[in-house]
């Protein structure tokens, strides 16, 4: 398969929208070298860094199997991080429309889900898009 090359405009929005969401990917990128000294892997999937904390699926309890920063996704296990990749892939597109406000904006919209006596995690918007467009 033979893949186009962009026009210097599309390069160009590609590295604002990197830039945009860059607080978020430090974060990221910050978490995942923590996560070396456990055997952390790193590994780039299409412009976006994956982390797998862990070499091979554990029994230990995760409050997650993948989070995305920006354009770094932390998950537990290369297999998590496969599975869950379409989904966690919407969460980039929202750092990359939301730059820094996306983490406070996530967090705000899951407060507010809550105040009204709905799940703070699924029925938060940003979820529930993830869900629609990336499955999981």
């Amino acid at each position: 398969m033979h893949r186009r090359s962009s026009t210097p405009t599309q390069r160009l929005l590609r590295w604002a929208r990197v830039l945009w969401a860059s607080p978020n990917s430090f974060i990221g990128l910050v978490l995942g070298v923590l996560l070396l000294p456990a055997g952390a892997r790193f590994r780039r999937v299409d412009g976006v860094l994956e982390i797998a904390a862990l070499r091979r699926p554990s029994r230990r309890h995760w409050p997650f199997a993948a989070i995305t920063f920006g354009h770094v996704i932390l998950g537990i296990h290369a297999q998590e991080l496969e599975r869950l990749r379409d989904h966690e892939r919407v969460h980039v597109r929202q750092c990359e429309r939301w730059g820094p406000l996306f983490l406070p904006a996530y967090l705000l919209a899951g407060a507010w889900q809550w105040a009204r006596g709905r799940r703070a995690y699924w029925d938060n918007p940003f979820e529930v898009e993830a869900r629609r467009i990336g499955g999981c």
